[in-house]
């Protein structure tokens, strides 16, 4: 072997044994090396600490620097006082390539801190609702309810309006600048219809549940998935407290505010009334005094939320966004499913259907993942459910069920992780948003079941190549292979924003990285304080994306990014 090779072999060694792993601490092994007795010609002796050494100098001896240094001495050493040239230059090498790691490491260090001190300013920034909050609204005859404008398998939804105006102090306002007092007249004046009894276009929507159950209590334990995007206030103060199993208890977990998650201003129980197209279109759920064939309830669940003009099948009907739009819708959803993975919560049931959506000031769709009936939320936030029965409950449209929930079989000791299946739904929701028919959707011969990857039809060529990337890692069956919403996302943000960061990655790649992640958020912050352009859909993205910063998800993505780009460049050289 040359010596050259040799070195080779040791670099590569001395990086591969590290960044295994396989050695935990620098400190154990430089005392193992310590102990240990190192051949020199005929003779033995044993490298011993110098106990001299202040207390400023201990990291140079237990770091990776101090055995680089150690090893690299050892092999000088061995080059002085025999051994074959081969291993004198293997571990000569393996202590040079330690040394390089060392660098690396501190890099990332480095790297990672940037990554937590932009995390940490960005996440104090919370999403704010842009309705007002509300001081009353906990009884149906708050609401002036008008036409139906939607129904599902169960619930209906109704366009309202609030008969009450929402808080604010008018003895403040006095207080308060001129310039100030101008802003909340504005504001005023685009929410509106809080104020008025009859709004010509309402922005409030009441959701009518029909569910099993006599009393509040009773109802709302049913429903407590309903219950999941509550605001605060959404219940009042002495319905937080609800009979669960014959004792009292605080109801489930409530995911925080999100650009991109519905959210349940007000949830309360009520008699059913006979709403506007009630006996054509669910008679049968009606209770029996107002339809004598009826099998309903008296009393039922109504939640408040902001209307929505459209859900996104009913707009990808009759359009189609463009590359660079459908890339943030896509985006959107994944945000959307990350926000929720991250505080314990599987939506369980995404479909077009269930995503409703709404214009920014820029024309911009902005997508709100809606109706969390079959959602699973646990107190562990693990995502894991035993399938034990049958009977336990997958979740919703089967059509969108991972292949791990699909194919999962009941039994003893059987787990069903969710961790990954609403990013999966994602993958396949995308078909939709650029133009395609959604692959597993019953009669176009994919099921999630039993597909293989290589079935998946091709994308339009319009579709940027890193968002057909996504896509077609979103699919993969094998969830360990499958990205996370978070790496997905993070995929799409770098690709959207961060393209010049990606280009000619190298030994500093994670530098330049950490350099475009500052400057990222100086514009982002920037852009905050100038006003409206912070409520826009690109903007909310931005901030998503720095306030959930780290940097072991952005060092996978960039690898997924760089991998799929050689791939494509390899398939465009040999066609």
């Amino acid at each position: 072997m040359s010596v050259k090779h040799a070195l080779t072999r040791g670099l590569e060694l001395g990086r591969s044994v590290f960044q295994l792993g396989l050695l935990k601490s620098g400190g154990r092994v430089v005392a193992k090396l310590r102990a240990d007795r190192f051949r020199v010609g005929p003779s033995v002796r044993t490298v011993q600490p110098q106990a001299f050494l202040p207390s400023r100098y201990r990291y140079y001896r237990t770091s990776l620097k101090g055995l680089a240094a150690q090893l690299q001495s050892a092999g000088f050493r061995r080059r002085f006082g025999g051994g074959s040239p081969r291993n004198r230059a293997v571990f000569l090498a393996f202590g040079l390539g330690v040394g390089l790691i060392e660098q690396q490491l501190e890099d990332d260090r480095n790297s990672a801190a940037t990554c937590q001190e932009i995390q940490a300013v960005f996440s104090k920034k919370r999403f704010q609702s842009p309705l007002k909050p509300f001081v009353s609204g906990y009884k149906l005859e708050d609401y002036i309810i008008g036409n139906q404008i939607g129904k599902g398998s169960n619930a209906a939804v109704y366009e309202a309006a609030a008969q009450f105006a929402p808080k604010n102090e008018s003895n403040s306002r006095d207080a308060l600048p001129a310039v100030q007092l101008r802003e909340e007249e504005e504001e005023e004046r685009k929410t509106a219809h809080l104020c008025h009894a009859a709004p010509s276009k309402p922005s409030l929507c009441i959701r009518l549940v029909w569910i099993t159950g006599s009393s509040s209590e009773a109802i709302l334990k049913s429903m407590s998935q309903e219950l999941v995007p509550a605001a605060p206030l959404a219940l009042k103060q002495e319905k937080e407290l609800i009979a669960l199993d014959g004792h009292f208890g605080v109801l489930p977990k409530r995911v925080s505010a999100h650009p991109n998650v519905i959210r349940v201003y007000r949830a309360f129980t009520a008699d059913v009334p006979l709403l506007p197209g009630a006996q054509e279109e669910y008679p049968d759920v009606l209770p029996s005094r107002l339809n004598p064939a009826g099998l309903g309830n008296n009393r039922t669940l109504f939640l408040v939320m902001k209307n929505y003009p459209r859900t996104l099948r009913q707009y990808l009907e009759v359009s189609t966004p463009g590359r660079r739009q459908g890339s943030l819708m896509v985006l959107q959803l994944l945000e959307a499913v990350d926000h929720l993975c991250r505080q314990g919560v599987a939506h369980r049931d995404l479909k077009s259907d269930n995503v409703l959506l709404e214009f920014d000031s820029d024309g911009c769709p902005r997508l709100v993942i809606s109706d969390f009936g079959c959602c699973l939320s646990q107190s562990d936030s693990s995502l894991q459910l035993p399938f034990n029965s049958m009977w336990v409950s997958r979740g919703g449209n089967a059509s969108l069920m991972a292949p791990e929930v699909t194919t999962a079989v009941p039994g003893h000791g059987v787990v069903i992780d969710y961790s990954k299946a609403d990013a999966w739904a994602v993958g396949a929701i995308s078909y939709e948003i650029f133009g395609q028919q959604n692959p597993f959707y019953r009669g176009l011969g994919l099921e999630s079941r039993s597909y293989q990857e290589k079935q998946l039809p091709a994308l339009p060529s319009s579709v940027p190549a890193d968002v057909q990337l996504v896509i077609r890692l979103l699919l993969r069956r094998n969830p360990s292979k499958r990205p996370s919403a978070r790496v997905a996302a993070n995929m799409l943000h770098l690709s959207l924003w961060g393209r010049k960061a990606l280009a000619n990655q190298d030994g500093a790649g994670m530098r330049k990285l950490a350099d475009w992640l500052l400057c990222q958020s100086a514009v982002v912050l920037l852009k905050g304080c100038s006003g409206p352009s912070g409520t826009r859909v690109e903007a909310e993205l931005q901030r998503s994306f720095l306030s959930n910063l780290d940097l072991e998800d952005l060092r996978t993505a960039v690898g997924f990014l760089l991998y799929g780009r050689e791939q494509h460049q390899a398939c465009i050289l040999s066609a």
